[in-house]
Protein backbone atom coordinates (compact mmCIF):
# COMPACT_ATOMS: atom_id res chain seq x y z
CA UNK A 1 0.00 0.00 0.00
CA UNK A 2 2.38 2.14 0.38
CA UNK A 3 4.34 2.31 -2.25
CA UNK A 4 1.36 2.39 -4.66
CA UNK A 5 -0.86 4.62 -2.82
CA UNK A 6 1.03 6.40 -0.07
CA UNK A 7 4.24 7.09 -1.51
CA UNK A 8 3.14 8.77 -4.80
CA UNK A 9 0.81 11.12 -2.67
CA UNK A 10 3.77 11.99 -0.21
CA UNK A 11 6.24 12.63 -2.64
CA UNK A 12 3.75 15.39 -4.26
CA UNK A 13 4.89 17.39 -0.65
CA UNK A 14 8.31 18.82 -0.10
CA UNK A 15 10.27 16.18 2.00
CA UNK A 16 10.89 17.88 5.10
CA UNK A 17 6.53 18.39 5.46
CA UNK A 18 5.72 14.94 4.10
CA UNK A 19 7.73 13.50 6.63
CA UNK A 20 6.46 15.66 9.63
CA UNK A 21 2.81 14.85 8.63
CA UNK A 22 3.61 11.31 7.96
CA UNK A 23 4.84 10.59 12.10
CA UNK A 24 2.37 12.84 13.10
CA UNK A 25 -0.47 10.45 11.23
CA UNK A 26 1.11 7.48 12.94
CA UNK A 27 1.52 8.68 15.73
CA UNK A 28 -2.17 9.75 15.49
CA UNK A 29 -3.70 6.32 14.20
CA UNK A 30 -1.41 4.30 16.63
CA UNK A 31 -3.18 6.14 19.83
CA UNK A 32 -6.18 4.22 18.96
CA UNK A 33 -5.67 0.29 20.44
CA UNK A 34 -7.84 -1.48 17.95
CA UNK A 35 -5.21 0.01 15.08
CA UNK A 36 -1.98 -0.24 17.20
CA UNK A 37 -2.81 -3.78 17.74
CA UNK A 38 -3.15 -4.49 13.77
CA UNK A 39 -0.16 -2.74 13.04
CA UNK A 40 2.07 -4.83 15.58
CA UNK A 41 0.29 -7.88 13.73
CA UNK A 42 1.05 -6.90 10.55
CA UNK A 43 4.48 -5.62 10.56
CA UNK A 44 6.38 -6.72 13.77
CA UNK A 45 7.74 -10.21 13.46
CA UNK A 46 8.69 -12.48 16.67
CA UNK A 47 11.14 -14.95 16.95
CA UNK A 48 14.00 -15.87 19.57
CA UNK A 49 16.28 -16.27 16.73
CA UNK A 50 16.37 -13.21 15.76
CA UNK A 51 17.32 -11.50 19.15
CA UNK A 52 21.16 -10.35 19.67
CA UNK A 53 22.55 -9.80 22.79
CA UNK A 54 25.61 -7.28 21.98
CA UNK A 55 27.32 -4.72 23.91
CA UNK A 56 24.97 -6.36 26.89
CA UNK A 57 21.66 -5.30 25.83
CA UNK A 58 18.91 -7.34 24.51
CA UNK A 59 18.02 -6.24 20.72
CA UNK A 60 14.97 -8.28 19.85
CA UNK A 61 15.98 -7.63 15.97
CA UNK A 62 18.56 -6.01 14.51
CA UNK A 63 17.20 -3.89 12.63
CA UNK A 64 17.33 -0.28 13.91
CA UNK A 65 15.91 3.45 13.25
CA UNK A 66 18.99 6.02 12.84
CA UNK A 67 19.48 8.66 14.17
CA UNK A 68 18.35 11.99 12.29
CA UNK A 69 14.69 10.51 11.91
CA UNK A 70 13.52 11.16 15.70
CA UNK A 71 16.14 14.21 16.56
CA UNK A 72 13.59 14.83 19.63
CA UNK A 73 12.06 11.46 21.21
CA UNK A 74 8.83 12.50 19.91
CA UNK A 75 7.71 9.34 18.13
CA UNK A 76 10.06 6.21 18.88
CA UNK A 77 6.63 4.39 20.33
CA UNK A 78 4.69 4.52 17.12
CA UNK A 79 7.92 3.81 15.21
CA UNK A 80 9.12 1.19 17.20
CA UNK A 81 5.69 -0.35 16.57
CA UNK A 82 7.14 -0.68 12.97
CA UNK A 83 8.71 -3.56 14.04
CA UNK A 84 11.95 -1.84 14.63
CA UNK A 85 15.01 -3.64 17.26
CA UNK A 86 16.09 -0.70 18.02
CA UNK A 87 15.79 3.23 18.33
CA UNK A 88 18.02 6.18 17.82
CA UNK A 89 16.97 9.27 18.65
CA UNK A 90 19.19 12.47 17.96
CA UNK A 91 21.62 13.80 16.80
CA UNK A 92 20.48 16.32 20.22
CA UNK A 93 22.78 19.76 21.55
CA UNK A 94 22.74 21.37 24.62
CA UNK A 95 21.11 23.97 23.52
CA UNK A 96 17.85 23.84 20.94
CA UNK A 97 18.83 25.26 17.56
CA UNK A 98 16.83 25.88 14.43
CA UNK A 99 19.58 24.42 11.75
CA UNK A 100 20.15 25.53 8.39
CA UNK A 101 17.70 27.47 6.82
CA UNK A 102 14.59 25.89 4.25
CA UNK A 103 14.64 24.07 2.03
CA UNK A 104 17.28 21.73 3.35
CA UNK A 105 16.17 17.98 2.70
CA UNK A 106 15.61 16.98 -1.47
CA UNK A 107 14.71 13.71 -3.15
CA UNK A 108 16.88 12.25 -5.72
CA UNK A 109 14.28 9.80 -6.89
CA UNK A 110 16.05 8.49 -10.00
CA UNK A 111 18.85 7.44 -7.54
CA UNK A 112 16.81 6.37 -4.44
CA UNK A 113 18.58 8.71 -2.47
CA UNK A 114 18.51 12.25 -0.35
CA UNK A 115 20.77 15.18 0.21
CA UNK A 116 19.93 16.64 3.69
CA UNK A 117 21.98 19.55 5.29
CA UNK A 118 19.47 19.85 8.28
CA UNK A 119 22.30 20.81 10.29
CA UNK A 120 21.03 19.24 13.96
CA UNK A 121 18.34 21.38 13.91
CA UNK A 122 16.72 20.16 17.35
CA UNK A 123 14.79 21.52 20.22
CA UNK A 124 17.64 20.60 22.75
CA UNK A 125 19.17 17.63 25.36
CA UNK A 126 16.55 18.99 28.10
CA UNK A 127 13.38 18.83 25.93
CA UNK A 128 14.58 15.37 24.63
CA UNK A 129 15.28 14.34 28.35
CA UNK A 130 11.83 15.48 29.14
CA UNK A 131 10.06 13.23 26.71
CA UNK A 132 11.54 10.01 27.74
CA UNK A 133 11.34 10.50 31.53
CA UNK A 134 7.93 10.16 30.56
CA UNK A 135 7.47 8.40 27.56
CA UNK A 136 10.13 5.09 27.41
CA UNK A 137 8.64 2.31 27.74
CA UNK A 138 10.20 -1.04 29.05
CA UNK A 139 11.32 -3.30 25.74
CA UNK A 140 12.65 -0.89 23.36
CA UNK A 141 15.90 -0.27 23.43
CA UNK A 142 16.94 3.79 22.66
CA UNK A 143 20.19 5.42 21.76
CA UNK A 144 21.26 8.72 22.55
CA UNK A 145 23.38 10.20 19.73
CA UNK A 146 25.29 13.34 20.53
CA UNK A 147 26.46 16.24 18.71
CA UNK A 148 27.68 19.85 19.57
CA UNK A 149 25.74 22.84 18.67
CA UNK A 150 26.76 24.99 15.41
CA UNK A 151 27.97 28.06 17.50
CA UNK A 152 30.26 25.84 19.91
CA UNK A 153 33.67 26.32 18.72
CA UNK A 154 35.90 23.21 17.86
CA UNK A 155 38.13 23.89 20.59
CA UNK A 156 35.13 23.78 23.16
CA UNK A 157 33.46 20.96 21.72
CA UNK A 158 34.08 18.00 24.33
CA UNK A 159 31.88 20.41 26.90
CA UNK A 160 28.68 20.82 24.66
CA UNK A 161 28.93 16.71 24.60
CA UNK A 162 29.74 16.24 27.96
CA UNK A 163 26.72 18.27 28.52
CA UNK A 164 24.51 15.88 26.35
CA UNK A 165 26.42 12.97 27.83
CA UNK A 166 25.38 13.98 31.20
CA UNK A 167 22.24 14.69 30.86
CA UNK A 168 20.66 11.47 28.80
CA UNK A 169 22.79 9.02 30.68
CA UNK A 170 19.69 7.65 33.07
CA UNK A 171 17.49 7.79 29.99
CA UNK A 172 19.25 5.70 26.76
CA UNK A 173 20.75 2.65 26.54
CA UNK A 174 23.76 3.35 24.25
CA UNK A 175 25.48 6.60 23.25
CA UNK A 176 26.54 7.86 19.69
CA UNK A 177 29.26 10.54 19.29
CA UNK A 178 28.21 12.00 16.25
CA UNK A 179 31.29 13.67 15.03
CA UNK A 180 31.03 12.86 11.19
CA UNK A 181 27.77 15.18 10.49
CA UNK A 182 29.16 17.58 7.29
CA UNK A 183 26.47 19.65 8.02
CA UNK A 184 27.93 21.62 11.12
CA UNK A 185 30.74 23.77 10.19
CA UNK A 186 34.12 22.41 10.98
CA UNK A 187 32.47 19.55 12.82
CA UNK A 188 34.22 16.24 10.62
CA UNK A 189 37.88 18.01 11.92
CA UNK A 190 36.93 16.35 15.22
CA UNK A 191 37.25 13.13 13.29
CA UNK A 192 41.42 13.87 13.13
CA UNK A 193 42.87 11.09 15.62
CA UNK A 194 44.02 13.91 18.41
CA UNK A 195 40.84 15.54 18.85
CA UNK A 196 38.75 12.74 18.64
CA UNK A 197 40.90 10.61 20.94
CA UNK A 198 40.64 13.51 23.55
CA UNK A 199 37.20 13.72 23.06
CA UNK A 200 36.13 9.74 23.34
CA UNK A 201 38.72 9.59 26.16
CA UNK A 202 36.67 12.30 28.05
CA UNK A 203 33.87 10.90 27.59
CA UNK A 204 34.94 7.37 28.70
CA UNK A 205 36.37 8.82 32.16
CA UNK A 206 32.57 9.83 32.67
CA UNK A 207 31.49 6.90 31.75
CA UNK A 208 33.32 4.97 33.59
CA UNK A 209 32.43 6.58 36.64
CA UNK A 210 29.08 5.38 36.78
CA UNK A 211 28.31 1.87 38.55
CA UNK A 212 26.90 0.13 35.44
CA UNK A 213 28.68 2.63 32.05
CA UNK A 214 26.66 3.12 29.04
CA UNK A 215 27.98 1.24 25.66
CA UNK A 216 29.33 4.02 23.61
CA UNK A 217 29.66 4.16 19.55
CA UNK A 218 31.28 6.46 16.91
CA UNK A 219 29.46 7.03 13.75
CA UNK A 220 32.17 8.00 11.01
CA UNK A 221 31.92 9.28 7.61
CA UNK A 222 32.10 7.04 4.69
CA UNK A 223 34.39 9.17 2.99
CA UNK A 224 37.48 8.56 5.09
CA UNK A 225 40.28 7.34 3.72
CA UNK A 226 42.15 3.77 4.75
CA UNK A 227 44.47 5.58 6.77
CA UNK A 228 41.98 7.79 8.90
CA UNK A 229 40.25 4.35 9.42
CA UNK A 230 43.55 3.00 10.14
CA UNK A 231 43.40 6.04 13.09
CA UNK A 232 40.15 5.02 13.74
CA UNK A 233 40.71 1.26 14.48
CA UNK A 234 43.53 2.99 16.76
CA UNK A 235 41.12 5.30 19.05
CA UNK A 236 38.39 2.14 19.51
CA UNK A 237 41.29 -0.18 20.88
CA UNK A 238 43.01 3.20 23.10
CA UNK A 239 39.57 4.50 24.22
CA UNK A 240 37.78 1.46 25.03
CA UNK A 241 34.45 2.40 23.33
CA UNK A 242 32.50 -0.53 22.20
CA UNK A 243 32.42 0.28 18.53
CA UNK A 244 31.50 2.25 15.40
CA UNK A 245 28.22 3.22 13.28
CA UNK A 246 29.45 2.78 9.49
CA UNK A 247 28.33 5.26 7.89
CA UNK A 248 27.04 8.63 7.92
CA UNK A 249 26.07 10.38 4.89
CA UNK A 250 28.51 11.28 1.99
CA UNK A 251 29.71 14.45 0.36
CA UNK A 252 30.90 12.60 -2.77
CA UNK A 253 28.69 12.93 -5.66
CA UNK A 254 30.33 10.27 -8.23
CA UNK A 255 27.94 7.94 -10.52
CA UNK A 256 24.61 9.30 -9.53
CA UNK A 257 21.59 9.85 -12.57
CA UNK A 258 20.48 12.77 -11.30
CA UNK A 259 21.72 15.62 -13.42
CA UNK A 260 24.69 17.94 -12.78
CA UNK A 261 22.22 20.92 -13.19
CA UNK A 262 19.88 19.74 -10.21
CA UNK A 263 22.53 18.64 -7.93
CA UNK A 264 24.00 22.21 -8.28
CA UNK A 265 20.16 23.79 -7.70
CA UNK A 266 20.23 21.80 -4.46
CA UNK A 267 23.91 22.87 -3.23
CA UNK A 268 25.54 21.23 -0.30
CA UNK A 269 23.98 18.28 1.87
CA UNK A 270 24.76 14.62 2.96
CA UNK A 271 23.85 12.24 0.18
CA UNK A 272 22.16 8.60 1.82
CA UNK A 273 20.62 6.02 0.02
CA UNK A 274 21.17 3.76 -2.92
CA UNK A 275 24.42 5.52 -3.71
CA UNK A 276 26.21 4.92 -0.71
CA UNK A 277 25.06 1.12 -0.28
CA UNK A 278 28.38 0.34 -1.91
CA UNK A 279 30.92 2.54 -0.02
CA UNK A 280 29.41 1.57 3.47
CA UNK A 281 30.03 -2.11 2.88
CA UNK A 282 33.08 -1.84 1.68
CA UNK A 283 34.06 0.50 5.13
CA UNK A 284 32.17 -2.58 7.29
CA UNK A 285 34.70 -4.95 5.43
CA UNK A 286 37.27 -3.07 6.01
CA UNK A 287 36.60 -2.37 10.05
CA UNK A 288 36.01 -6.11 10.58
CA UNK A 289 38.98 -7.14 9.24
CA UNK A 290 40.67 -4.63 11.80
CA UNK A 291 38.85 -4.09 14.45
CA UNK A 292 39.23 -6.25 17.86
CA UNK A 293 36.62 -9.26 17.28
CA UNK A 294 34.35 -7.70 20.01
CA UNK A 295 34.04 -4.82 18.66
CA UNK A 296 30.75 -3.86 17.96
CA UNK A 297 30.11 -2.26 13.93
CA UNK A 298 26.26 -0.68 13.07
CA UNK A 299 25.95 -1.00 9.24
CA UNK A 300 23.87 1.62 8.14
CA UNK A 301 24.01 3.28 4.34
CA UNK A 302 22.21 2.63 1.29
CA UNK A 303 19.99 -0.19 3.08
CA UNK A 304 16.90 -0.41 0.96
CA UNK A 305 16.17 -4.63 0.51
CA UNK A 306 16.35 -7.31 2.77
CA UNK A 307 19.38 -8.30 0.51
CA UNK A 308 21.19 -4.90 1.55
CA UNK A 309 20.50 -5.45 5.27
CA UNK A 310 21.91 -9.23 5.01
CA UNK A 311 24.97 -7.71 2.80
CA UNK A 312 25.85 -5.31 5.58
CA UNK A 313 25.74 -8.27 7.86
CA UNK A 314 27.55 -10.84 5.82
CA UNK A 315 30.31 -7.86 5.70
CA UNK A 316 30.80 -7.82 9.52
CA UNK A 317 28.14 -5.85 10.93
CA UNK A 318 26.19 -6.94 14.11
CA UNK A 319 23.03 -4.28 13.68
CA UNK A 320 21.77 -2.32 11.10
CA UNK A 321 20.18 0.97 10.73
CA UNK A 322 17.64 2.20 7.93
CA UNK A 323 16.54 5.57 6.94
CA UNK A 324 16.54 6.95 3.92
CA UNK A 325 15.51 3.22 2.76
CA UNK A 326 12.30 3.72 4.93
CA UNK A 327 11.42 6.56 3.28
CA UNK A 328 11.57 4.69 -0.68
CA UNK A 329 10.64 1.34 0.94
CA UNK A 330 7.70 2.14 3.38
CA UNK A 331 7.63 0.56 6.94
CA UNK A 332 7.41 -3.02 5.05
CA UNK A 333 11.44 -2.68 4.60
CA UNK A 334 11.57 -3.93 8.59
CA UNK A 335 9.64 -7.18 8.27
CA UNK A 336 11.03 -7.69 5.30
CA UNK A 337 14.61 -7.65 6.35
CA UNK A 338 13.31 -9.94 9.34
CA UNK A 339 11.82 -12.31 7.23
CA UNK A 340 14.91 -12.95 4.91
CA UNK A 341 17.02 -13.30 8.25
CA UNK A 342 14.85 -16.07 9.54
CA UNK A 343 14.38 -17.89 6.10
CA UNK A 344 18.46 -17.82 5.38
CA UNK A 345 18.43 -19.29 9.30
CA UNK A 346 16.15 -22.25 8.24
CA UNK A 347 18.25 -22.45 5.05
CA UNK A 348 21.89 -22.64 6.56
CA UNK A 349 20.51 -24.97 9.34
Amino acid sequence: MYKTLLKPLLFLLAPEKAHHLTITLLKTVLAIPVISHLFKSFYQVEAPSLHRSIMGLDFKNPVGLAAGFDKDGKYFRPMAALGFGFIEVGTVTPKGQAGNPQPRLFRLPADEALINRMGFNNEGVEALVSRLKTEKAKGIVIGGNIGKNKLTPNEEATSDYIKCFEALFPYVDYFVVNVSSPNTPNLRDLQEKEPLTALLSQLQSLNQQHPQPKPMLLKIAPDLTDGQLDDIIDIVTETGIEGLIAANTTISRADLQTSNAELENIGAGGLSGQPVKARATAVIQYLRKKLPSDAVIIGVGGIQTAEDALEKLAAGADLVQIYTGLIYEGPGLIKQINQALLQQQLVSA
